[in-house]
């Protein structure tokens, strides 16, 4: 798999491959993920090193008096609907959807093997209302997509996420790209170079997820 630093300047390292787990994971330690390119109806695979790459300090999330009242209203969960959360971030009618039914099913086996995870937001009356799911690896957790059909929903899992991170060890949270939203919960852009040196630290560190009893 060619390195990080070959990437061209949208980000993109090469095309093709597959999606199996040792390939998915082999691509997280390398500082690289997945996501179609194409016009949705020929796609081809493309792996990803943006330059500079978006993380979220586990020391700097952002939490605002509203998300705080939010976070009083919703239950947060971990792994109890991954497939749900996925099939919700491939909504084809959100904008922007690159989840396609290759990408969806390749994280669903990654899930089965313990390395892909979701965290959920359930209302008072259990429905699911927004949510998250991301690679775990060592001490990073790489995240690839987040929903809400609540207002603050996804934050609440992001926040419930942060939680779980911080008390197993975790030392990187990769977001992929900044955006405006997520610029305002603290999230930062680092140079890859940097960030490369935050991932190798951050992969050889012990399992920063495997904590069976975190309640948040």
């Amino acid at each position: 798999m060619p390195p990080a630093a070959a990437a061209d300047p949208d980000g993109v390292v090469g095309v093709g491959a597959d999606l199996e787990p040792g390939t998915l994971l082999q691509a997280y330690r390398n500082g690289l993920f997945p996501m179609p390119i194409g016009d949705g109806r020929q796609e081809l695979l493309a792996w990803w090193s943006p330059d500079p790459r978006a993380v979220l300090p586990l020391d700097g999330l952002r939490v605002s008096r509203s998300l705080r009242r939010s976070l009083a209203r919703f239950e947060v969960r971990f792994d109890t609907a991954f497939n749900a959360v996925v099939a919700a971030c491939a909504d084809p009618d959100r904008p922007g959807r690159w989840i396609t039914p290759a990408v969806a099913a390749a994280y669903g086996r990654l899930h089965r093997l313990g390395w892909a995870h979701s965290v959920e937001t359930w209302s008072p009356e259990g429905q699911l209302v927004g949510g998250l799911y991301g690679v775990a690896i060592g001490g990073v957790f790489a995240g690839e997509s987040m929903f809400h059909y609540q207002t603050d929903a996804s934050k609440v899992a992001l926040v419930g996420l942060v939680e779980r991170l911080r008390a197993g060890g975790a030392t990187l949270l990769d977001v992929q790209w900044s955006t405006p939203h997520l610029a305002s919960l603290g999230v930062v852009e680092l140079p890859r170079a940097r960030y490369m040196e935050q991932l190798l630290e951050a992969v050889h560190r012990p399992d920063a997820w495997g904590l069976p009893d975190f309640a948040p």
